[in-house]
């Protein structure tokens, strides 16, 4: 009988499993998530470790090595098994240097030649690298939402709004490893159009992510607008976009509002991306989808994003272009990371 994953998929066992064999890392500010992966993106075996990014990131990449080696032997492998490894990371990056640059959410991790000395600690297996956004990206695409696809664009929703875009088995990374930053395309240009995390006046970001919910709801509520959230926070609640949801699915106007406001800046940013790429499809993840299929709230959410995009791009877009849900939540940058080693490993065998 298969065990389950950490987030509740299912693993299948050694005898099952096609090799060659891949390990993917997702590094997060908070936690990091490691599993296998056999040749056809199924997982054998994963768990997650705390980052603990104060310690540095020698401390880290160590502690990785440690849990990549244990996960390899859960999987009933051994580490010369492991064909290569790939490295999910937050940004910013140098993707063919391999270096963190100035990751904002890994403080003090400034510079640091990350995938070299994973691979250090990895016995020296390569390992592949790749923005986080990227990675679950690529995992849609390989096992996931976008499965079958030739391209897609992932818009991960969460304190902000990450990006992955691939084409034809290659990650949209850019010249400067800045490429699929989509979280960051002007919606509004006006003087004082709200402010992006990231300083910049404009961007999707500002407008629909978790931050920006709580910003636009919080404004709301200190105008005085009714709603029963007020209630909620009056008893010493913290207001975060579950707790909109929360009251959206009760009915709460100003819930509703925010929630629908928030796929009406989406569409208009899913619009740009469409008439821009031209994908297969338009994936949305991430820990902001307002209960996803899961409630009737999420799928109103997705349904009034298909209309306004699709109101605003050119008919034949329109009517071939999927908008949807992402499929493999938190194991998208595990499964993802592992999937991009594969397709360097598969590049270097036709090299030789």
């Amino acid at each position: 009988m298969a065990n389950e994953t950490v987030s509740g998929a299912r693993y299948i066992r050694r005898a099952e499993a096609q090799p060659p064999f891949f390990v993917g890392v997702d590094l997060g500010g908070t936690n990091t998530k490691i599993g296998v992966v056999d040749d056809l993106g199924r997982a054998l075996a994963a768990v997650v470790i705390p980052t603990r990014p104060e310690k540095g990131p020698e401390d880290a990449v160590c502690r990785m090595g440690e849990a990549i080696r244990k996960v390899v032997s859960e999987a009933g492998l051994q580490m010369s098994d492991v064909a290569r490894v790939g490295l999910g990371s937050p940004g910013t990056m140098d993707i063919p240097k391999g270096m963190l640059l100035k990751p904002v959410n890994l403080v003090g991790w400034d510079n640091f030649p990350i995938r070299d000395r994973l691979s250090y600690h990895c016995g020296g297996i390569p390992v592949a690298f790749i923005n986080d956004a990227a990675a679950a990206a690529y995992g849609e695409y390989w096992v996931g939402g976008g499965r079958g696809f030739h391209s897609l664009v992932l818009l991960t929703l969460g304190t902000g709004i990450g990006c992955g875009i691939i084409i034809g088995d290659l990650s949209i990374d850019g010249e400067n490893s800045h490429g699929a930053e989509c979280g960051h395309i002007i919606i509004n240009p006006a003087e004082d159009a709200r402010w992006c995390n990231c300083g910049q006046r404009g961007h999707l970001e500002a407008y629909a992510s978790a931050t920006a919910v709580v910003r636009r709801t919080r404004e709301a509520l200190e105008a005085n607008v009714p709603s029963s959230l007020h209630a909620r926070i009056q008893a010493g609640e913290t207001l975060t976009p579950k707790l909109v949801a929360e009251e959206a699915e009760k009915g709460d106007s100003l819930s509703r509002q925010i929630v629908f406001e928030t796929a009406h800046y989406l569409a208009i940013g899913i619009a740009t991306l469409i008439h821009t790429i031209d994908p297969n499809g338009v994936l949305l993840g991430g820990a902001m989808t307002f209960g996803g299929y899961g409630s009737p709230l999420g799928r109103e959410f997705l349904e009034r994003i298909r209309q306004e995009a699709r109101r605003r791009i050119f008919p034949v877009l329109a009517e071939r272009t999927i908008i949807d849900f992402a499929a493999l939540g938190s194991d998208a940058g595990y499964i993802g990371a592992a999937g991009v080693a594969r397709a360097e490993h598969r590049r270097a065998a036709t090299q030789h």
